[in-house]
């Protein structure tokens, strides 16, 4: 069986995959791989694992250990730190691999792992592939995981200055010429692993920060606050009278802002300006499946190309790599600068939003000003048993028709959740009203045929 998602390996804790001991055999083969790969013989190889700040990331944290220290794989231990920064340190010590503790968005009780290459991109599926191989032969009990001579065990290493790299790669993404002295920024933390690392980027490069769910205790990460809750930021960027606010998501891999009026900007509008606004225009940008008609159309007016790709940061990370492109993201906030940072980065790509508000001279308001989106509605339909709706006929004639129905003023994209099981059922359309009309009328199909 396949164990990865979209998004690495993800579920409730405590229940299989994510439990103690499947992780603990995780570790082992995901190690016997790097052993196996290893081309240098004076060394053993290293990995860096990383977390966010759920509470049970502390026990994920010592089962790998323990699963890679038994395989002859050094492990570096970094502590709570934002995704991003575990790809970037994995490349900056050098390490054959990067691991993050972390169901991103999703609440305290679920936990996941993903990994990294040793250039900080996302695991190839060639990689994937042949860990999954293995666990199938662990888990099933036809394989040992352990050692026969402990002298080749690998040892793990506390990192103490994780932090401070970190930070300092972040303030290297703004242009040195500018700083953001004359800014008043809330930033919200999710309560998450960017709630020391956040504040203190914007604090250095000079700006005035209000800092909101910075203080996690295991249980609140996510919680009505971060990306996935914008509601409170919106309101605490008018309270504050501040210029521009920055929601975070619990491993700080996502960005969303609010602009002085609260007005939110996702992930959508902070592509368009960095495509349109910033000192060189954008080639090309890489959307996904789920990135708004709005932006296309934008895009296109000043002549710029919008790819889009499969849902998650992993497949816009290939779309930018074939076309030779920079700048792609999701509509969520994943959004990836790849002349910053080899993975989408809400501490970098917020950065490059505010170099822009420097440059321009513009609040961020003006920038997104003659930018719209199409009304979407999202509804999202929850099965015992994941299926595909489009092996039932009567599903996709009607979403057929749909589509037919709607053709030249909006689309419509039902999916699976790689993540869950839930069917997605999104629609676009010009009309607000029917938009939200015409989604309920295909979930509620999709629901009666399915569930």
């Amino acid at each position: 069986m396949s164990y990865f998602g979209t998004d690495g390996i993800r579920g409730l804790f405590g229940k299989f995959p994510i439990t103690p001991d499947f992780v603990l055999k995780l570790g082992y083969v995901t190690g016997q791989v790097l052993v196996e790969q290893n081309k240098n013989s004076n060394k053993k190889p290293s990995v860096v694992i990383g977390k966010d700040t759920r509470l049970s990331g502390y026990v994920i944290e010592a089962a790998l250990q323990a699963g890679f220290n038994s395989a002859g794989v050094d492990v570096h231990m970094i502590g709570p730190l934002p995704t991003p920064a575990i790809a970037h340190l994995t490349r900056s010590f050098h390490a054959d691999a990067g691991v993050v503790i972390s169901a991103s968005h999703n609440p305290y009780y679920d936990n996941g792992i993903k990994f990294f290459a040793a250039d900080g991109r996302k695991l190839s599926d060639t990689m994937q592939g042949a860990i999954n191989t293995k666990l199938d032969d662990v888990v099933e009990g036809h394989a040992d995981y352990t050692l026969e001579d402990p002298a080749q065990l690998g040892k793990h290493f506390r990192i103490n200055d994780a932090k401070g790299r970190y930070i300092e790669f972040c303030k290297g993404s703004f242009p040195y010429q500018f700083d953001l002295s004359n800014l008043k920024i809330v930033i919200d933390c999710a309560n998450g692993s960017g709630y020391s690392v956040g504040p203190r980027v914007l604090r250095e490069l000079g700006a005035e920060v209000i800092a909101i769910h910075n203080k996690p205790d295991g249980i609140n990460i996510n919680d009505n606050c971060g990306s996935t809750h914008p509601e409170t930021i919106q309101q605490a960027v008018v309270t504050h009278k501040a210029d521009v606010g920055i929601a975070l998501d619990g491993d700080g891999d996502r960005i969303i802002m609010v602009d002085e009026t609260g007005k939110l900007v996702d992930g959508d509008g902070i592509l368009y300006i960095l495509a349109t606004k910033a000192e060189t225009k954008a080639v090309g940008v890489v959307g996904t499946q789920m990135t708004n008609m709005g932006l296309q159309l934008a895009l296109q007016k000043q002549g710029i190309a919008l790819e889009r790709a499969k849902v998650g940061d992993r497949y816009v990370m290939q779309g930018l790599e074939a076309k030779g492109w920079i700048l792609g993201g999701e509509p969520s906030g994943h959004i990836l600068c790849l002349d910053k940072s080899r993975t989408g980065d809400a501490i970098i790509a917020g950065l490059q939003v505010l170099a822009v508000m420097a440059q321009t001279k513009k609040s961020l308001s003006q920038l997104t000003e003659g930018f719209s989106l199409l009304p979407q509605c999202l509804v999202n339909v929850r099965l015992e048993q994941m299926q595909d709706p489009y092996d039932f006929p009567e599903l996709a004639q009607a979403f057929a028709d749909a589509e037919k129905q709607i053709e030249g003023r909006g689309r419509i994209l039902i999916r699976k959740s790689g993540t869950e099981p839930l069917i997605r059922v999104m629609v676009e359309l010009d009309d607000k009203q029917q938009c939200d009309a015409l989604a309920q009328q295909l979930a509620d199909l999709v629901k009666k045929v399915m569930a």
